[in-house]
């Protein structure tokens, strides 16, 4: 399905974890929680929320560990582990759209501060790697290119 939004993780300044979405054009329904490197068929889910109205063009944030204004958590979030990797990505309802997704452990999550996203950033050749930056930067960039 085509991408049109990229994912991204932060945190709360009493270091809870935060979904963070940059929409880029079109529009996203919700976003999953999964443990990457398992197979897609037997994927297992660790969280899943449902925005109460379609995300559009910009920027939207939600706590991932509690109920949150403007969103519907269709699966609670699951305790995370310790050397396992999650991988979060929006979707739309019909998979008309998705999101890039981000993926991160427990340590990743542990070395974020507050007003800092961690995301999978394309440089100018296409080349994909993690990076972290401030949030002004996240939705400055992430939809670069998109």
């Amino acid at each position: 399905m085509p991408v049109d939004a990229v994912a991204g993780i932060s945190v709360t300044d009493d270091g809870r974890l935060l979904g963070v979405m940059m929409v880029c054009g079109h529009r996203i329904d919700g976003a999953t929680l999964y443990m990457d490197g398992v197979d897609a068929d037997e994927a297992a889910t660790v969280g899943s929320w449902t925005a109460d109205r379609p995300l559009h063009t910009g920027l939207a944030t939600w706590p991932l560990e509690s109920p949150a204004v403007g969103w519907t958590a269709t699966t609670a979030l699951a305790p995370l582990t310790a050397r396992t990797t999650y991988a979060l990505y929006g979707w739309t309802e019909g998979d008309s759209w998705s999101s890039a997704n981000v993926t991160f452990t427990l340590s990743d999550r542990d070395r974020l501060t507050p007003g800092s996203v961690l995301y999978q950033s394309v440089s100018d050749d296409g080349e994909e790697s993690t990076a972290t930056v401030p949030l002004t930067a996240f939705e400055r960039d992430a939809c670069r290119h998109d």
